[in-house]
């Protein structure tokens, strides 16, 4: 039976979000709300979770997966930014985009992009995520949380808890999310190259 972490969404329970993080930490998969849309996330450094979450969202490891990070600061850790790049990221975080980000060496090679050596990186504007992110203290990989032969997130987790049933282990609740994808920027070149316009402005980028 999957768990259900009913959490306020601007002020969630710190027990809860704890309890959230030992799951993942065991290496567990969950749902879990953010500012574009409900996402699956898992830890980094666990091959049979990222295994498990790709299972479950229906993709191979040519999908480039996203490391959810609490601040530009962790972000440092995971990807090479230049002083152009760190400007422009500062606009939009916290925020829905995603950066796409050339990966340091503390990437697993198996999470980042096969041929490029790339990952998504993104700080998101919610405050469950971040509260997770916190008591979890390290970043999540994640991935929206598309089902196979859907054309839109799950939004509702009702219909999240019965379409995966007992496939995942917990789901933290905390109501609808905005149900619109991040905009996704690729910034591995000398200018930036939108490769999907979502929730993000690219005004509020100065693009």
């Amino acid at each position: 039976m999957t768990l259900r972490f009913e959490v306020h969404p601007d002020n969630p329970q710190p027990r809860l979000l704890k309890q959230a993080a030992e799951l993942l930490r065991g290496g567990d998969v969950l749902a879990v709300p953010t500012d574009s849309s409900y996402a699956l996330v898992c830890r980094l450094d666990d091959k049979a979770a990222a295994e498990q979450l790709r299972r479950l969202r229906g993709i191979d490891d040519k999908h480039l997966l996203t490391l959810l990070c609490r601040d530009l600061s962790e972000l440092a850790n995971y990807a090479r930014v230049d002083n152009r790049q760190y400007r422009l990221l500062k606009l939009g975080t916290p925020g829905p985009y995603t950066f796409i980000l050339d990966a340091t060496k503390e990437v697993p090679r198996r999470v980042s992009h096969p041929s490029r050596r790339t990952i998504g990186l993104r700080v998101p504007d919610h405050q469950v995520t971040q509260d997770l992110l916190a008591a979890y203290g390290e970043p999540l990989l994640a991935t929206t949380l598309i089902l196979p032969g859907d054309d839109e997130p799950l939004n509702d987790v009702d219909e999240i808890q019965d379409r995966l049933g007992k496939l995942l282990p917990a789901i933290i609740d905390a109501g609808a999310c905005p149900m619109e994808p991040t905009t996704v920027l690729d910034m591995t070149a000398e200018d930036p190259v939108l490769v999907r316009q979502g929730r993000g402005e690219l005004s509020r980028l100065g693009l």
